[in-house]
């Protein structure tokens, strides 16, 4: 490569390029030269882009270079100018750009051998050429397609590569339209390809009824497939183009493509007089099947060994079964022809379904899903579609005893008997298959290996939740059948003919699953036939991995029948005995599951384990906490977390008056810990700073916690002895932790000491939060623990250095107030003036340091908007400016959260402004600053998640002067030229300041469109017209525009601000004429 200057002299838009040089400079980019030489290219590449000639320098480059890569920047550098800057060149150039596209893509597609070999840059100049369609075509270039279909028939390979062009049309304009595209111009595009579908309509049918060429072939199928999503339905059903993709479907060639085609076709909902087309379509089709692919193959199998070819197939055949039954399922029942046609096609869905592809697994789940809904709807004569598959009382509709009118009756019946055959295999593929739910954290990993599971796969999760709602269906249809096949399957696990983990697992989550769906008396022979396996197959299976996997699954069983549990104690009794056997267990992820079945027990029969039972002497929680040091010995310290939660919930469902007495006997190892400590360091302080000490602290504090989010207010009575020890050693380590970052400067902060003292302090923080979500009592929350938490939690924060501040306390007073509402009036100012403006000191640094700093501070703010807004009126000017900044801050923050906090918090602010007496003072002084920010980030790219926010904020502040809900002048009346009457009302002057931030921001903005834009964004009402009209403007700000497509978008919006304006205007608009039904009508 030359030197870096050298390389320069390619920005010389004077000169004519060197073509030679470009090859190089590209060249030392993508890797040839040092890594000096790479930066140097990139730097001179990336200002080559930007200068605004380099255009006119690509048909040289195109035609003269020798580097593939320097064509496709070439190509790159036009694609540029075409999206974005069409509309500032002169009508010469733009004629010239597209007569050299068209040339170009003609001479490289007449060629059979350059058309091949140049497949890649040929697609890129195709793509360019649809970009300039979307500038061009229809206006002016009206001839274009006409112009295609003739040419076409011309040659193979120009047709071949027509299709492909009309392929990305169609989709540019019906599938990526939405962001790049105004409304107008999206709407023009679609009716123009509409009225120009019947030429290429015929050119498809042409092509496909005289072309012997394989490669022609597939591509006038794929650009079929893209058409036949939006085409008239008259197309598809008054020619022959089904028939032609019926022939095509068995030839190895063109049966993918061809099979995607009718999938579309089979999607089409119709009227019943089409219906014939249909049944006679999906006859021909099963008939080809069979010549295709077997009934007998096995298509697991079949697709395990496949080619991507053979997969794929398999894949749309499953796309194409369900969108034909989902469309046309009923009508096929009629006929007995017809209805054994479907009964094998069904048949191969049920053999596809158990393909070990997810994607496949996903795409048959979605239709078995709609199916035994819709047989579930039609055999259930008491439940409407769409409601509970668990009607009150657990009785399911379908196992009424009597049904009125034999006829209905006998209709429901024969569609149950209909499907009963395939009902019964989904069972089984249902129970094969089962996905692994939410609570099993026993899982085996790549290696085979049991483990405790570290990550949710989400994935797994929305399966589980569908084939869960799919079994209880299929249990309602047939409660014996899915008896008997769980049991069955059960049985084949005890005998060993099936064993496996992964056969129980499924099994035992299938089991899991139907709970709830059968009538009682049978859910309760099942289930202890179920448990009694369970532990027999528990007690006779060898090997710590097996019983893991066997105790996970008893576990979860007994965990999903909490009713069955409830009304049979010593069933319940045992189980939970059997879970602390569990606890002792020290194999990875059975003490955790343990734990956690156990709360979850406890949530569905807490009033049982309280209350004393028949043949108990006492109720089974004095039992409990008898042996609680003994159950515990083997837990780890967040296992007994989860312990110890459970027995506060225990506790709270006491009505007898023993909660104090159970929950000081719960506490008292806790307590005794906790004394101790504190005894010891009433004569030496410095004990507690040992990391023995600290970790002690910090479990005791979590363990009041896990008590306290269970237990509710009755907490009060632990509260009560430690919360002054708390506050002060939470005093005691707030100063410690200062005097270590004072002394050893920020990187103290990560020491391990400091780290394990601010644990103390964040779980303390926890505790009084925790304390305060769940107290009954407000006023004394009011009276007792606040006053007395201010200054040493308070306090410290204003005094602590920033890393020393833990972001806890925002989030503590944020649920303070939000709990206690106005009660909290009087503290806000010290809040206020403890937090605020320390805090925005350490997070406007920049938008990294502090994160949860930054979130709870907005919380906080979130919270005094919503609880205490008048404590806002109170603020001096520069403390509500203050505010303000802070809001707009938080809203140009590019972490989503932060930035949709900050949009929530100025929303809310902004109502409630609006409803005070000072709201023409805030909007006098903040109108126009938040109407500029939020264009800001809006217009800037990196906020876009942001747009719904945003565009509810702008429609708000439009929607105030519009009303005049402001009630003097929001421009400044002492120095504007004219004073009061410089603009007739708010309205005129926000439109005119409006206009004025667009064409100073985006000059490439013509003055219709401006004006345009302002008056709709003022004008429009309702709130969805709004945001259309805000997403097209945000197109136009990125694109010189035309004339011809400036006046269709004035034209068009302004037809849409007209209609809005009338609409809101009672009477305006005749009811028999209007558009579409009324919400409520």
């Amino acid at each position: 490569m030359g030197t870096a200057v050298e390389s320069k002299t390619l920005l010389d838009m004077s000169k004519p390029i060197d073509v030679p040089l470009l090859d190089n400079t590209v060249q030392a980019f993508y890797g040839a030269g040092s890594a000096e030489e790479r930066t140097a290219a990139e730097r001179v590449l990336s200002e080559l882009q930007k200068n605004p000639e380099a255009w006119t320098r690509v048909d040289a480059i195109l035609e003269k270079s020798h580097s593939q890569q320097a064509k496709f920047f070439a190509l790159s550098i036009l694609e540029e100018v075409i999206k974005y800057r069409w509309g500032a060149l002169p009508d010469e150039q733009r004629e010239g750009i597209k007569n050299y596209i068209s040339n170009l893509i003609i001479k490289l597609s007449t060629d059979e051998s350059v058309f091949r070999n140049q497949k890649t840059f040929l697609n890129k100049l195709n793509i360019i050429l649809v970009q300039v369609l979307k500038q061009e075509w229809p206006n002016k270039w009206p001839s274009f397609i006409p112009d295609l279909v003739g040419a076409s028939k011309t040659s193979e390979t120009l047709c071949e590569n027509s299709m492909i062009i009309l392929k990305l049309l169609s989709e540019e304009v019906f599938d990526f339209s939405a962001g790049h595209l105004t409304q107008a111009k999206t709407s023009e595009l679609k009716q123009s390809l509409n009225k120009e579908f019947r030429l290429i309509h015929e050119l498809c049918l042409f092509v496909l009824n005289a072309s012997q060429k394989a490669d022609l072939v597939r591509a006038t199928l794929a650009t079929l497939a893209a058409y036949l999503t939006w085409v008239p339905l008259g197309y598809v059903l008054e020619s022959n183009i089904v028939e032609l993709l019926l022939k095509l479907f068995p030839p190895a060639p063109t049966r993918n493509l061809a099979l995607q085609c009718l999938t579309e076709v089979a999607g089409l909902t119709v009227a019943a007089e089409y219906n014939p087309h249909f049944q006679r379509l999906f006859t021909i089709f099963m008939s080809q099947l069979q010549g295709v692919l077997a009934p007998a193959v096995n298509i697991p199998l079949a697709y395990e060994n496949g080619s991507d070819e053979e997969q794929a197939f398999i894949q749309n055949l499953a796309l194409f079964f369900t969108a034909f039954f989902r469309a046309h399922m009923t009508s096929l029942e009629q006929g007995d022809q017809d209805r054994a046609a479907l009964l094998a096609g069904l048949e191969y869905l049920l053999n596809i379904s158990f393909v070990g592809d997810d994607e496949v697994l996903k795409i048959c789940l979605d239709f078995w899903s709609f199916f035994v809904l819709n047989v579930f709807d039609s055999v259930s004569p008491n439940t409407a579609p769409g409601t509970s598959p668990r009607p009150p009382g657990g009785m399911p509709a379908l196992s009424q005893p009597f049904l009125f009118g034999s006829g209905m009756a006998a209709a429901q019946q024969g569609r149950r008997a209909l499907y009963s055959a395939v009902l019964s295999r989904l069972r089984l593929l249902m129970i094969s298959r089962m996905a692994k739910p939410e609570e099993v954290i026993v899982v085996e990993d790549e290696n085979g290996q049991i483990v405790r599971e570290t990550m949710k796969d989400t994935d797994v999760l929305a399966r589980y939740k569908t084939m869960h709602e799919i079994l209880v269906y299929l249990s309602h249809l047939d409660h014996d059948d899915t008896e008997n096949q769980m049991l069955e399957k059960l049985r084949l696990q005890l005998n060993g003919k099936e064993w496996s983990w992964g056969a129980l697992n499924t099994l035992s989550w299938a089991i899991g699953s139907i709970s709830g769906s059968m009538v009682e008396e049978q859910e309760n022979r099942f289930l202890v036939t179920v448990i009694r396996d369970l532990l027999n197959l528990c007690e006779v299976t060898r090997g710590k991995d097996n019983k893991a996997v066997i105790a996970s699954d008893i576990m979860y069983v007994v965990g999903q029948y909490p009713r069955f549990l409830r009304n049979h104690w010593k069933f319940l009794k045992t189980v939970v005995n059997k879970l602390f056997e569990f606890m002792h267990e020290t194999h990875p992820g059975v003490q955790d599951m343990a734990c956690e079945t156990f709360l979850k027990i406890t949530h569905k029969c807490k009033k049982k384990f309280v209350s004393k039972q028949v043949g108990e002497q006492d109720p089974f929680i004095v039992e409990l906490l008898n042996n609680l040091t003994l159950t515990i010995q083997d837990l780890e310290v967040h296992q007994i977390h989860i312990f110890y939660e459970t027995v506060g919930l225990m506790i709270s469902a006491d009505t007898d008056g023993h909660r104090d007495q159970y929950l000081e006997r719960l506490m008292a190892p806790p307590n005794s810990t906790w004394r101790e400590l504190l005894g010891q360091a009433a004569t030496s302080p410095e004990v507690l700073q040992q990391p023995d000490a600290v970790r002690n602290m910090q479990n005791i504090l979590a363990t009041n916690v896990s008590v306290c989010s269970s237990l509710g207010h009755p907490f009060l009575h632990q509260l009560q002895h430690i919360y002054m020890d708390m506050l002060q050693l939470y005093g005691l380590y707030s100063q410690a932790i200062s005097d270590s970052i004072a002394n050893g400067g920020p990187h103290a902060a990560k020491s391990s000491g400091v780290k394990l003292m601010r644990t103390v302090k964040k779980q303390a923080l926890r505790l009084i939060e925790s304390f305060v979500a769940k107290c009954e009592d407000p006023d004394l929350v009011a009276q007792k623990f606040v006053p007395a938490m201010m200054d040493p939690i308070l306090g410290d924060y204003a005094r602590n250095v920033p890393d020393a501040r833990d972001a806890e306390v925002l989030s503590l007073f944020a649920a303070i107030i939000n709990e206690l509402s106005s009660k909290m009036e009087a503290e806000v100012p010290r809040i206020f003036e403890a937090v605020f403006e320390c805090t925005l000191q350490m997070i406007t640094r920049n938008f990294e340091d502090y994160p949860e700093h930054r979130l709870h501070f907005f919380s906080l703010l979130r919270a005094i908007t919503n609880n205490c807004f008048s404590t806002l009126f109170a603020m001096s000017p520069d403390q509500l400016r203050l505010v303000i900044n802070s809001i707009i801050w938080a809203f140009r923050h590019t972490e989503r959260n932060i930035a949709d906090t900050g949009l929530n918090l100025l929303l809310e602010m902004l109502v409630m402004f609006e409803r005070s007496k000072y709201a023409t003072q805030f909007h006098q002084t903040y109108y126009m600053t938040l109407i500029q920010e939020i264009f800001a980030v809006m217009t800037d790219t990196m906020h876009k998640p942001g747009f719904k926010l945003q565009a509810r904020i702008l429609h708000h502040l439009f929607g105030l002067v519009s009303s005049e809900a402001i009630q003097a002048p929001l421009w400044d009346v002492q120095n504007t030229p004219g004073g009061m009457g410089a603009y007739p009302n708010n309205h005129a002057y926000v439109q005119t300041e409006l206009a004025k931030l667009l064409q100073t921001s985006f000059p490439n903005l013509r003055p219709q469109q401006i004006e345009v834009s302002v008056r709709g964004m003022i004008e429009l009402r309702d709130a969805t017209a709004f945001k259309n009209h805000l997403r097209d403007l945000l197109v136009q700000t990125k694109a010189f525009a035309s004339e011809a497509d400036a006046d269709l978008f004035a034209s068009d919006a302004a037809r849409t601000a007209e209609q809005a304006r009338l609409a809101a205007i009672p009477g305006m608009v005749q009811p028999a004429r209007g558009g579409e039904e009324v919400m409520g009508e």
